[in-house]
């Protein structure tokens, strides 16, 4: 592992906050990234995101300074090209999909929240949790404006409160992933476990089959 691994704060002084210990943690997950406290870098997230973020709450199960963020090549957002660029592995690396359906003819909306080394059962699992009759991959133009983030680094933090979030069991049984920050130029890293604990988030087993 480089020196570029170390998670470091604005200061250098490391990131604790109420866990403590955050360094050694994460550091093997987090590749060539140089990370710093979300919060301390609202500037690289999306609006959405920094709102949240920014709004986190106090007695939340993870703290906010476990949210990090970190700078990347917008060209390399991609989860294939991020992760090889970066060393990052695909299976710490989670994909943030937006999937939806009909009913009545009313359009609903879900995120799917999977690993890199699986693919969401959108027409099986995420189906039935929508309670569709079909469901698909949302168009780009649709799933940009809804959630006010840039196509390629939708992230399941600041969507839009009425959309259930669908995180694949695998997902919190990693101890740290690294998932979209709402736009293309950057990445943030947090527990996986925190997934699960977003407002309108459901674990579901199965919502993800291997790639």
């Amino acid at each position: 592992m480089s020196r570029d691994a170390e998670v470091v704060s604005r200061d250098g002084s490391g990131v604790g906050g109420r866990s403590g210990g955050t360094d050694a943690r994460i550091a093997p997950v987090m590749g060539t990234l140089k990370t710093e406290p979300a919060r301390a870098r609202l500037d690289l997230l999306a609006a959405p995101v920094a709102e949240a973020v920014a709004q986190w709450p106090a007695d939340a199960p993870v703290d906010v300074d476990d949210v990090l963020v970190a700078p990347i090549d917008a060209d390399l957002a991609d989860t294939a090209a991020f992760c090889e660029a970066y060393e990052v592995g695909l299976d710490v690396s989670a994909n943030c999909v937006v999937v939806a359906g009909k009913r009545e003819g009313v359009v609903r909306y879900a995120a799917c929240i999977v690993l890199a080394t699986t693919r969401a059962d959108v027409n099986g699992v995420a189906r039935r949790a929508l309670d569709v009759r079909k469901a698909s991959f949302a168009p780009m133009a649709d799933a940009v404006e809804l959630t006010g983030m840039e196509y390629g680094g939708i992230t399941p933090i600041g969507l839009p409160a009425q959309w259930p979030i669908l995180v694949d069991a695998r997902v919190i049984a990693t101890p740290h992933v690294i998932i979209g920050s709402g736009v293309r130029h950057s990445k943030i890293a947090l527990p996986g476990p925190a997934l699960g604990a977003l407002p309108g988030a459901q674990v579901v087993e199965g919502l993800a089959r291997p790639a």
